[in-house]
C-alpha cells in the first residue's frame, strides 16, 4: 500500500493554491506546513508533501513524457463529483487537458474522467469510480 508521495515544485505558493484548494473537495485537509513546504491528507489514503525545489535543482524543468512520474489519479465518489472539480478548473483558469473528449478522453464511456496540469504540468486525473457492475479496462493509453 501506497504511503505517501513527495513532489518538489517550482513554486511553492502557486503550488499550495492549486494543490490545497483542488485537494479539498475531495476531502483532503492541510496536515503539516513550513517554510519551504506542505502536506495534504485525507486520513485513510496515503498523504501528499509538495517541497519548495532547491536552488541547486530548480534549472531542471519537469515533463510528464520524460523519466519519471506521468501523472497522479485521484478516484473520486462520482460523476457528479468529477463534473464539479472541473467547473471549480474552469472558473480559476486550470488547464484542462483533453477538454474536447471530457469526460471520456480515453475512449472508454465507463471511465469518466478529468485530466488537468497543476502549475509544473503535472498531469492530474480525477475519474469517477465504475459501478459494480463495469469491468474497469485498467490504465489505457491517452494522447500526451
Amino acid at each position: 500500500m501506497l504511503h505517501h508521495v513527495e513532489v518538489y515544485v517550482s513554486n511553492i505558493d502557486a503550488s499550495y493554491v492549486f494543490w490545497a484548494q483542488i485537494l479539498a473537495k475531495i476531502g483532503y485537509e492541510e496536515s503539516a506546513c513550513w517554510d519551504e513546504g506542505f502536506t495534504l491528507s485525507n486520513g485513510s489514503d496515503a498523504y501528499l508533501t509538495f517541497v519548495q525545489v532547491g536552488k541547486k535543482y530548480e534549472l531542471y524543468k519537469y515533463h510528464r513524457c520524460g523519466v519519471g512520474l506521468n501523472h497522479l489519479a485521484f478516484k473520486v465518489k462520482d460523476r457528479d463529483m468529477v463534473d464539479a472539480l472541473r467547473q471549480y478548473c474552469v472558473e480559476n483558469d486550470i488547464s484542462l487537458l483533453y477538454d474536447d473528449k471530457y469526460p471520456f478522453a480515453n475512449n472508454d464511456k465507463n471511465y469518466y474522467a478529468l485530466f488537468v496540469e497543476d502549475p509544473d504540468r503535472i498531469k492530474v486525473e480525477f475519474v469517477a469510480m465504475p459501478s459494480a457492475a463495469c469491468t474497469c479496462p485498467g490504465d489505457i493509453a491517452v494522447e500526451r
